[in-house]
């Protein structure tokens, strides 16, 4: 699992899979997570605009992130 460290309150999923560069665009970002390619705590999540907070865990192709905050 990968820790990635935010310093807002927040990070929307769509700029979350651009931020870890799991995806190339925001474009293909709306695709993957309207696909429902796109776990958010173990559940399929089809909002690209879901707010992930610190704790959250964001599951793509393979790959669980863990969303930490830092100051």
């Amino acid at each position: 699992m990968k820790e990635i460290g935010i310093n807002t309150e927040y990070i929307i999923l769509g700029k979350f899979l651009k931020y870890v560069n799991a995806v190339d665009s925001g474009a293909v970002a709306k695709m993957v997570i309207l696909d429902g390619l796109v776990l958010v705590n173990g559940e399929v999540d089809t909002r690209r605009g879901k707010k992930l907070r610190e704790g959250d865990v964001v599951s793509f192709e393979g790959i669980d992130y863990v969303i930490k905050y830092e100051d």
